[in-house]
């Protein structure tokens, strides 16, 4: 992997012995080009130059100069003063004898500096002989256009607002992309389109309190530390309490407390928040995710896929103002209504299983083979482990529109409520968009006895090795017990969401700092 160190050790100077000497012992590991840096900023701070000092307050920002004279001609601007002040980092710079040109970027933007020598104190034009790439000034000037028609800063004040130290990469895009999630302070003010995907996240956060808000849910929070991992099959993350000298969880899932909050007669909440799970890394998953659950009482699994299409189909509309959207060179619609399939016609209709493979674990085991000549069963699997296979390997894939999978197997939704014409089925879905889950709801079980016996078979199926297996949480059941009414709830991929609206590849890109393997 490359990095910035690589490129500083091809132009890093040569120190002398006195140069060294004069360095802080722990700073002699460090590039020699940053050893330079500090060695430089020691005699700014002798000639009385502060390095971090707290007293430049900004005027205006690079986004409200270019709102504010960008549409104005150059001799529009010429014919009286226009005085602004802001900071910014440097850029790029351009020195031509007695003048210079600099490029200062803020969190909206850039905005072109000229400095001419007649025009400023001598201190001022001795400090800017002194400043480097990626250094943090306060500027004041008035608002100008060159012949080329560039807004442009003319220097009356110059300051130092921070000395940066190491200094910046210099084609940071040919980086390893590892460097972006490693280093995410440096992409945000290299990158605009890293700053664009962070806008966009905010966004749809807002957007979605706003949405839950406006249809009288009430937002919560739920413990991230729970004695009894539940709400999902995931294997959890362990932690010690050492007062309580007790061992928590951190959470895979709030919903078992989302529940008992219905049980406590608050009738629709929801939690917008992280949750943990001690899973690999790839361009899907993160061991923390952010979602969005929501519980609704009165209500059915169908009521909540109208919610969804009303969500999804505002959220794009609002944001990127279309919900025709591109992502990956995969052209997709957000529009409602969305597609809807069983998971048992999805597996002929999308998956190309024969119907016979619906009742025949044989058949099922034949066309898994048929796809993946080299699936082995795991032990004696049953019919519908053999359906979830050829879900996984011929249905998902093949979904790229927005598309609901209902009435999921009992046997893989342990907390989902039965149907009432097909107990073997659940009132459930999952959405998928280009063979992603996005969201996962369903009608929810409010029988506790029968949780209770869901419970012990996840138990069981623990007892044989399934790490992901739920436990058994008896404080739920007694919950459970005391009534909670017929309800709905669902969860809703708040990552996978952003990466759709930006067109990022990887859920390491919506993230400000995702979890990576140690650096060497």
């Amino acid at each position: 992997m490359s990095s910035p160190i690589d490129e500083f050790d091809a132009k890093s100077p040569e120190l002398s012995p006195s140069e060294k000497a004069a360095l802080p012992p722990w700073t002699l590991s460090l590039p020699p080009l940053i050893q330079a840096q500090i060695l430089k900023a020691a005699k700014l701070r002798e000639g009385g130059i502060a390095l971090y000092p707290n007293g430049f307050r900004p005027g205006a920002s690079a986004a409200s100069i270019r709102a504010e004279f960008g549409e104005m001609t150059r001799e529009e601007l010429e014919g009286q003063s226009h005085s602004r002040s802001m900071s910014g980092r440097l850029m790029a710079r351009r020195d031509h004898g007695k003048t210079s040109f600099f490029t200062a970027r803020d969190s909206t933007g850039n905005v072109q500096l000229y400095l001419r020598r007649d025009e400023v104190p001598p201190e001022v034009w001795e400090l800017s002989k002194q400043l480097d790439i990626g250094d943090l000034v306060g500027v004041a000037g008035d608002v100008f256009k060159t012949k080329t028609g560039e807004l442009t800063l003319r220097l009356t004040h110059l300051e130092l607002v921070t000395k940066a130290l190491w200094p910046l990469p210099e084609k940071f895009h040919e980086l390893d992309v590892e460097m972006k999630y490693r280093r995410r302070y440096v992409d945000l003010f290299m990158s605009e389109e890293s700053r664009r995907v962070f806008r966009i996240r905010s966004q749809t956060v807002d957007y979605l309190r706003r949405f839950m808000a406006e249809r009288d849910f009430l937002e919560v929070e739920t413990p991230m530390m729970h004695p009894i991992p539940g709400g999902a099959n995931a294997l959890p993350f362990k932690t010690f309490h050492n007062a309580l000298k007790q061992e928590f969880f951190l959470r895979v899932a709030p919903e078992l407390y989302l529940k008992r909050l219905l049980v406590g007669g608050l009738e629709r909440v929801f939690e917008l928040n992280r949750n943990f799970r001690n899973e690999g890394l790839s361009v899907k998953h993160n061991p923390e995710f952010t979602t969005l659950e929501f519980y609704q009482s009165f209500a059915t699994y169908e009521d909540l896929m109208d919610l969804t299409e009303e969500l999804l189909d505002g959220l794009a509309t609002t944001i990127l103002g279309t919900t025709d959207l591109v992502y990956q060179g995969a052209p997709i619609s957000l529009k409602a209504p969305f597609k809807r399939y069983s998971y048992r016609e999805s597996l002929v209709a999308l998956g190309g299983a024969p119907p016979e493979a619906l009742t025949s674990a044989s058949v099922a085991l034949a066309f898994i083979q048929s796809l993946k000549p080299d699936f082995a069963p795991k032990g004696e699997m049953s019919l519908v482990a053999l359906q979830g296979e050829i879900f996984d390997l011929a249905v998902e894939k093949k979904i790229a529109d927005p598309t609901f999978i209902t009435a999921y197997p009992t046997e893989i939704s342990p907390l989902a409520r039965k149907n009432d014409a097909d107990p073997t089925v659940t009132d459930r879905f999952e959405l998928f968009i280009l063979g992603r889950e996005f969201a996962n709801a369903f009608s929810e079980l409010n029988d506790p006895l029968d949780q209770y016996e869901r419970f012990l078979a996840q138990v069981a199926e623990r007892e044989k090795g399934d790490e992901e297996g739920m436990y058994l949480d008896r404080d739920y059941v007694r919950a459970l017990m005391y009534g909670m009414p017929p309800a709905a709830g669902e969860g809703v991929g708040v990552d996978r969401l952003v990466m759709l609206l930006t067109d990022s590849p990887s859920i390491r890109d919506v993230l400000f700092f995702p979890q990576m393997r140690p650096e060497s």
